[in-house]
């Protein structure tokens, strides 16, 4: 492997985005999220991935977004700003500015609906990259897009200057072992937290987590043990975070974690529709998973 170190740190959380009484983003309720992940073993932040709700965020929210959490956390932490669309245009366009107000990465998910083949898969992702020269996290998760990004696509993606890692959500450790394999100068973070430390010990070099929000100075500690080879520590925490793992997915991310963010937090709102608010029993499970934890 030659990658000395993770592009992004090794542990992102995708954030929700948190909406008030009035179905707005709430920008100081986000600031204060994101100070929170920060203080509690977050590198990174990703803003406005499929956790932000991203597909439901209109462009210009979006940005404001970005220039929240940027000014929130400044240097302490790297800012990921979640650009990818199912239009290349606008996926460029919104890369562009949002370069303009200081991030410090890209993450860009695979084009979903169109459900264009690998070419176009290719062609879309390079001109993202050539928007901008800050480096591209490449999002693959072909349950959500359908479309996988392919072994092939994938190593031809890394010749970019700008590609520098995917978050890799195939969830399939054989694929993340031939990533790992044929493309040693691509980083991989895992993009299923129950899927981190299998993925770490196969070479994946970090993780964009949604159990972080509850969870974040655990998570750091099992993907610091993965790193440093501290296997039976890595392993260890791994048995006791996948309790919090099954039940933040227990219904349609990021329902099952806004709604215990609410409960054990702060507010952070309903999702906005077509998710609807998740229920009481996902939250009653999630609360005994922490208990869990906090017992482990």
């Amino acid at each position: 492997m030659h990658i000395d170190a993770p592009p992004f740190g090794a542990v992102l959380t995708a954030m929700v985005t948190p909406f008030g009484d009035d179905g707005a983003v709430d920008h100081g309720r986000l600031a204060r999220l994101a100070r929170f992940l920060v203080d509690n073993g977050s590198d990174g932040l990703v803003v406005t991935g499929t956790t932000g709700e991203s597909p439901t965020l209109g462009f210009e929210e979006k940005l404001a977004c970005y220039r929240t959490v940027v000014e929130a956390v400044g240097s302490r932490a790297v800012v990921v700003a979640g650009t990818g669309t199912y239009d290349t245009a606008e996926s460029v366009l919104l890369s562009q500015r949002a370069a303009d107000m200081g991030v410090a990465g890209l993450m860009a998910v695979t084009p979903y609906y169109s459900k264009p083949g690998q070419s176009g898969i290719r062609a879309h992702f390079e001109a993202i990259a050539d928007a901008t020269d800050l480096g591209v996290l490449v999002y693959n998760i072909p349950g959500r897009t359908g479309s996988r990004i392919e072994l092939s696509t994938l190593a031809a993606l890394a010749e970019h200057p700008n590609i520098v890692a995917t978050k890799d959500a195939v969830m399939d450790l054989d694929f993340t072992s031939e990533t790992v394999r044929t493309i040693p100068d691509l980083a991989v973070y895992s993009g299923q937290d129950s899927y981190t430390w299998p993925m770490m010990a196969v070479g994946a070099i970090g993780v964009v987590s949604v159990i972080a929000h509850l969870a974040g100075n655990e998570v750091k500690a099992m993907v610091t043990a993965a790193l440093g080879g501290d296997s039976e520590t890595a392993r260890r925490l791994h048995q006791s975070l996948l309790p919090l793992c099954w039940t933040c997915f227990l219904e349609t991310n990021p329902t099952s974690v806004k709604a215990a963010m609410s409960a054990l937090w702060e507010p952070v709102g309903a999702p906005r529709l077509p998710l609807v608010p998740a229920s009481a029993e996902t939250v009653q499970a999630i609360k005994e998973a922490m208990t869990t934890l906090s017992q482990s």
